[in-house]
């Protein structure tokens, strides 16, 4: 799973996502993707359920991107603690993701074939997605 090597601060504030992605918003490395139409965090593994499903339908053939890093840090505390104590471990790594993101690209196979991989991804995600191409981006 994807976690980063280092943070420059072990903990995080919770933080808000407000307004459409600024960048990350078109498909610059492959022909299809898979682009986020709502705000919310993206788990580790959710990133990597979607990657898994994606390269499965693909029976690896052609090439995945993955556009969204997982490198804030969620906190928790263990069930059954009582409050106060300060604030709990980390126990996952999540990325924001605001809408408009393009979360994963795909090259180098049929549009059918992307399609359904792309519906595949996009139904292990908490977010809602779209399909889109290269040549769409006026959308």
């Amino acid at each position: 799973m994807l976690a980063p090597k280092k943070t420059k601060f072990r903990k995080a504030f919770k933080g808000r996502i407000h307004g459409n992605a600024a960048r990350g918003n078109t498909v610059a490395f492959g022909e299809y993707g898979l682009k986020a139409e709502s705000s919310g965090r993206i788990d580790s593994r959710q990133i990597e359920a979607a990657r898994k499903s994606m390269t499965r339908y693909m029976r690896r053939v052609g090439r995945v991107w993955i556009r969204c890093f997982p490198n804030v840090p969620v906190t928790a505390k263990p069930a059954e603690v009582r409050m106060g104590s300060g604030k709990g471990s980390i126990d996952r790594y999540v990325c924001r993701v605001a809408p408009g993101r393009v979360l994963f690209e795909i090259s180098n196979v049929s549009e059918d074939i992307a399609r359904e991989a792309i519906r595949l991804a996009a139904a292990k995600l908490p977010i809602g997605g779209r399909f889109i191409k290269r040549s769409s981006q006026g959308e």
